[in-house]
């Protein structure tokens, strides 16, 4: 395939872009927050469960809006997924989703 002929770069695949090669990784430790934890044990819990897959969980990361995921954190990025994800499979409705989140 010719270099004019290559998909388009997405948002998300930000691999070798001159902006970000040049800025120092943060290996430091960091803890995980409340968020993250609860975060994660609902990843493990659908996934467990059969209801989502790592596959989903990256099509759902990859598909967020550029603004969205440039302020989002990590795993708030997992969280929007999980979302997205769960409404498309009608495991739950906006509805519910906006009752719960309001109570």
């Amino acid at each position: 395939m010719l270099p004019e002929e290559a998909p388009a770069r997405a948002h998300h695949d930000m691999g070798g872009v001159s902006r970000f090669a040049c800025e120092p990784v943060d290996k430091s430790h960091r803890e995980m927050t409340a968020f993250d934890r609860r975060v994660d044990a609902l990843r493990q819990v659908l996934g467990a469960t059969g209801l989502f897959s790592t596959d989903e969980m990256r099509r759902g990361i990859e598909g967020l809006p550029p603004d969205v995921y440039d302020r989002s954190s990590y795993y708030q990025r997992w969280l929007f997924s999980m979302v997205t994800v769960m409404l498309e499979k009608g495991v739950i409705t906006e509805a519910e989703l906006r009752s719960e989140l309001a109570a």
